[in-house]
């Protein structure tokens, strides 16, 4: 399986996004794959609308987005399982505070999935970054607590560079 090349957590404005969408794509293939899987149709097509961009995507807008381009109503139950399958294979995760998907443009080391979720409160892109001492902080605050935690997410909300650059 090939492996995902670090990029700075936030692209640069009016980015060559297709390098990112092509890269998503394969990551996607490959996991599905080693878990003996099928990345459908549908889930393909799910995957394209939620790594079109950067940005987070709510299931409701994918849905509407699918439905034009396919001509056809499709039902919501038929996004929700193939997110639920492209978030199982971590190609895709979930901005909790806004119930929105985005795409992993991250790599994940030994700690598996746990990034902090950065998300610009302007322009909405979402960025992840890799901070293992925060998570091991939190772990450790868990412990103490006599607390066995499932689920870590951290999401930060605020401006990314070029949004706190540019005027209101």
């Amino acid at each position: 399986m090939r492996r995902a090349q670090a990029a700075p957590a936030f692209p640069t404005p009016g980015h060559d996004h297709a390098p990112c969408l092509k890269e998503t794509l394969q990551r996607a293939a490959d996991a599905f794959e080693a878990r003996g899987l099928k990345l459908t149709p549908l889930r393909q097509r799910v995957l394209e609308e939620v790594a079109g961009s950067h940005h987070a995507i709510g299931a409701y807008e994918i849905l509407e987005r699918l439905s034009q381009k396919e001509r056809a109503r499709m039902a919501p139950i038929s996004v929700y399982r193939a997110l639920d399958a492209l978030l199982e294979m971590g190609v895709v995760h979930r901005l909790e505070s806004r119930n929105a998907y985005f795409a992993c443009h991250a790599p994940h080391g030994k700690h598996g999935t746990r990034q902090i979720i950065l998300a610009c409160e302007r322009c909405a892109t979402v960025a992840e970054v890799a901070t293992p001492a925060a998570f091991d902080e939190i772990d450790a605050a868990a412990r103490g607590a006599g607390f066995g935690p499932t689920r870590v997410m951290v999401e930060v909300t605020g401006l990314c560079a070029t949004c706190a650059a540019a005027p209101a």
